[in-house]
């Protein structure tokens, strides 16, 4: 049996001739980049959270841009998990400021017991990542914001409707980033992506920055950048959003059989922490002998992915920060240890069992 890590055609197949029309729809309008579309779906996206919206190009525009809008760059620092995406370094460093490392908790998510240590005079954000579709302890985050005047980013790139006692990410902070690359629970059909805010000023204001820096055609107010989130990915994600319960549902039930059927004691399956609500964007497994798992499930046509092999601070890219190897070991150990297995939406009980049994029978 052949198992991909993941499948995004069964979910245009399932809706087949929804996803159809409306893009024959955006084709036979004549107008393709910032219209009714866009602004129907930022209107459905911001009320689904009871936020503001504005669509943005991509996942990493929402970050950096949202950002910007905050006022943060050069001499300000930004506190981040070290295992998370890339990207969400990139947010913070494209502006000038400096990402400062902290190290994840059992859940993966930032451990809030390490957060005050970090912080600085100069630190002006905490950015925390909902990842895999977990959530962080939100209430913890919010106190230590609250108590050290610093503004809070959540990046929600993989935890689309993801919830803490009861309320959903995104809306807890100053900003919520939200990724719609095409993996994503909500996903496009190429780059996309979307900032929300309970200010509707930082909304317009990211809004204006998306198009040039222009409110109206040729008339520039700053020098902005173009990130639009155009008229048929925004079409596209309408239809996907009229299905995220569905799609949330479908991913907690696959997940619930994961952690009921997986019982080898050389593998721990990450899980959601109490109070929170996750949307399993992956099912990730720890493995200590992690490259002979996935050569073993590989052998039995078992595909894996890994989120994420390198930790940012080790990257060439980051290389310049001076944060040795050995700094941050418990974020080093989730890099070396993780593996993201089988989890899509159309996934059959088959399929599944097949994987467990794979996982299970590994010595």
């Amino acid at each position: 049996m052949e198992i991909q890590a993941n499948r995004m055609d069964l979910g245009f197949l399932k809706h087949q001739s929804e996803y159809e029309e409306a893009a024959l729809r955006v084709l036979r309008s004549g107008w393709y980049i910032l219209g009714k579309e866009d602004e129907a779906f930022e209107k459905e996206f911001g009320e689904y959270h009871g936020c503001y919206c504005a669509g943005l190009a991509s996942g990493l525009d929402a970050l950096w841009i949202g950002i910007k809008m905050l006022g943060i760059g050069e001499g300000d620092e930004v506190i981040v998990q070290g295992n998370t995406y890339i990207a969400s370094v990139m947010g913070i460093s494209i502006n000038g400021a400096t990402p400062v490392f902290t190290e994840p908790d059992e859940y993966a998510q930032i451990d809030v017991e390490k957060i005050e240590e970090k912080i600085t005079p100069r630190t002006k954000a905490l950015m925390v990542v909902h990842l895999y579709g977990h959530v962080c302890d939100m209430t913890r985050v919010q106190e230590i914001c609250k108590k050290h005047h610093l503004y809070l980013i959540e990046d929600c790139a993989q935890a689309h409707g993801a919830t803490w006692r009861g309320q959903k990410v995104g809306t807890f902070g100053d900003i919520g980033c939200f990724s719609f690359y095409p993996t994503k629970n909500i996903g496009a059909f190429g780059d996309a992506g979307a900032v929300i805010s309970h200010s509707k000023e930082i909304i317009d204001q990211a809004k204006v920055y998306r198009n040039y820096g222009s409110r109206k055609h040729y008339y520039n107010e700053v020098v902005g950048a173009n990130s639009r989130l155009d008229e048929m990915q925004a079409a596209l994600l309408r239809v996907r959003m009229k299905y995220i319960d569905e799609i949330t549902a479908e991913r907690k039930a696959l997940a619930a059989a994961y952690e009921k059927g997986l019982h080898n004691p050389k593998v721990r399956m990450i899980t959601q922490r109490p109070e929170s609500s996750s949307v399993w964007h992956q099912v990730v497994i720890l493995v200590e002998e992690r490259d002979r798992m996935i050569e073993y499930l590989a052998e039995r046509g078992i595909k894996t992915i890994i989120h994420y092999p390198i930790p940012p601070h080790l990257s060439e890219a980051y290389a310049y920060l001076n944060v040795a190897k050995g700094s941050l070991p418990i974020t080093e150990k989730y890099a070396n240890s993780v593996i993201s297995i089988p989890l899509y939406c159309g996934m059959t009980k088959q399929e599944q069992d097949y994987v467990i049994d794979a996982i299970n029978s590994f010595a």
